[in-house]
């Protein structure tokens, strides 16, 4: 795994190497990927880029067809700071949820229909609440 902090946001990188050691044991998938902390701006600057929306969103995912490097994951600093005041619960909480959102997207999990929808989002909680991350 690859950290790029481009945010004066602080971060335990060693806490998310754990997590993503973790995600990586439950999901049975030990492929590399980046994850690249950014704030509203540049996020906006990709969603636009990226998806023609322009306006700044939470996680970006972007898949990768190496046969070893699963893809990058971009998280929205701001708008983990933003959600967490939002939904009450933590920072940390947060920040697990969109890492957990972007490495199932990474591994081809989506939300486009109900069904998808449903499966992705127990997943995530279920994979949140065994690691002990909870909404309080």
């Amino acid at each position: 795994m690859n950290i790029f902090n481009n945010t004066n946001y602080e971060i335990n990188e060693n806490k998310i190497i754990d997590y993503s050691d973790y995600l990586a044991k439950k999901m049975n998938n030990y492929k590399c990927f980046s994850l690249i902390l950014i704030d509203n701006e540049q996020m906006q600057q990709y969603n636009k880029e990226f998806r023609d929306k322009d306006y700044p969103t939470d996680v970006l995912t972007f898949c990768d067809e190496e046969e070893d490097y699963l893809g990058d994951i971009y998280i929205n600093i701001d708008k983990v700071i933003e959600q967490a005041n939002l939904y009450k619960h933590s920072e940390k909480r947060e920040f697990l949820f969109l890492l957990t959102h972007g490495f199932l997207h990474l591994l081809g999990y989506d939300h486009q229909t109900e069904e998808e929808e449903v499966e992705m989002f127990s997943l995530q909680e279920k994979l949140l609440n065994e690691y002990n991350v909870t909404r309080s």
